[in-house]
């Protein structure tokens, strides 16, 4: 099941708030009213400016997710997390410049944003002076206008400044690759941006621990964890782009048929240790087991239940000329451990998810096999 919920649709994309949100609505509520002693007049204020600030992540997000359509980048979705938002994109841009154009979008919505509400606190009567806003800190907790004003100013300027730090998954990471890859191989700037990621994230953590910031040690987390996964994502690229499908597919693995029933898929399973099959018809590929609805199917209706009852019907075959790197890509964004190879309409075989991992290892180990292997390009 899907750990998102969407909301709306912008141009596509659909914006989910992740089943875990709730969790910062709770902690604000706290924070704001039984920290700070202002108690119940506290926690509504601090539910209520979560949420408009909530509003502003998601104009930032789709700040990106904007720029990055202009080039032609999918976008899959926006999620909302308790620490932030995430734009989930189906690649990053292919030059630098363009990255760093997608990268700076979301800051400048917030720019944009400061220069409006700078606009609106005129009509409004809401003093933005350094000395109102240094003063605001004693107005938290307060359900009025000004208050509420404020903290929304100078939380959308946090937002701008905190996310063009040079670390991923930040926006300033990706500006500090983009601008590393107009000199550095793109593997190696990506390599540099991570470790300095990850550094940043140390400190954010000790900061938080020394002052008893949970919340920083969080975020901190999260920087670290989001750079890692920067860094491998940059690594699979590195090695994969070139390769192509045929080179890594499975091309003995076993098909079902839709009226086979899941005593056929188990015993397969057990005799060849294949646990995702095609379901073919007449070399067709109708449908896709995975070991997922194997299983599911198991528990619900038992050995006797008929492959077409639970077969996945909507999947995308792949070609043997695909690229390797699309392909995991497009496997980890559907969460697929297997996909069909199909030439024609006719089945070949299948690539999981296994036979990638297996060739990205041998050809990170020995580079000199992917001449073998077929070579790049």
């Amino acid at each position: 099941m899907d750990s998102a919920v969407r909301l709306f649709t912008v141009r596509g994309i659909d914006i989910k708030v992740h089943v875990t949100f709730p969790l910062i609505l709770v902690w604000a509520a706290v924070q704001f009213g039984a920290l700070s002693d202002e108690g119940w007049t506290g926690a509504a204020f601090g539910v209520l400016v979560t949420l408009l600030l909530f509003g502003i992540v998601v104009l930032h997000e789709l700040g990106h997710s904007f720029a990055a359509l202009e080039y032609d980048v999918p976008i899959t979705q926006i999620v909302l997390l308790p620490i932030g938002g995430v734009a989930q994109m189906g690649r990053m841009p292919d030059k630098p410049g363009q990255e760093l154009v997608v990268a700076l979008a979301g800051p400048a919505v917030n720019v944009v944003l400061a220069v409006i509400m700078i606009g609106l606190a005129i009509p409004l009567r809401v003093d933005l002076a350094p000395r109102a806003l240094a003063g605001s800190l004693r107005e938290m907790g307060q359900l009025s206008l000004a208050p509420i004003f404020r903290y929304l100013f100078i939380t959308n300027l946090f937002i701008a400044v905190f996310n063009l730090l040079p670390a991923f998954p930040m926006d300033g990471g990706r500006v500090l690759r983009a601008v590393l890859a107009t000199k550095l191989p793109y593997a190696r700037a990506t390599a540099i941006a991570v470790a300095i990621g990850q550094a940043m994230a140390w400190l954010i953590g000790l900061w938080g621990f020394l002052g008893g910031g949970f919340f920083m040690i969080l975020i901190a987390v999260f920087i670290y964890v989001g750079a890692a996964q920067e860094g491998q994502l940059s690594r699979l690229r590195s090695v994969l782009t070139g390769l192509r499908v045929r080179q890594a597919f499975s091309r003995q693995a076993q098909a079902l048929s839709p009226d086979d029933t899941l005593q056929r898929a188990v015993d397969l399973t057990l005799s060849t240790f294949q646990s995702n099959f095609p379901v073919c018809q007449d070399r067709q590929v109708v449908g896709v087991l995975t070991q997922q609805r194997l299983v599911d199917g198991l528990q619900k209706g038992g050995v006797a239940t008929p492959i077409r009852a639970i077969m996945q019907t909507e999947f995308s075959p792949v070609g043997p000329d695909d690229g390797l790197f699309e392909v995991q890509q497009k496997m980890a964004d559907g969460r697929l451990d297997a996909l069909p190879v199909v030439s024609a309409g006719e089945f070949l075989g299948l690539i999981t998810q296994q036979d990638i991992a297996e060739v990205f290892k041998l050809a990170s180990s020995q580079p000199e096999l992917l001449a073998v292997m077929g070579g790049r390009g």
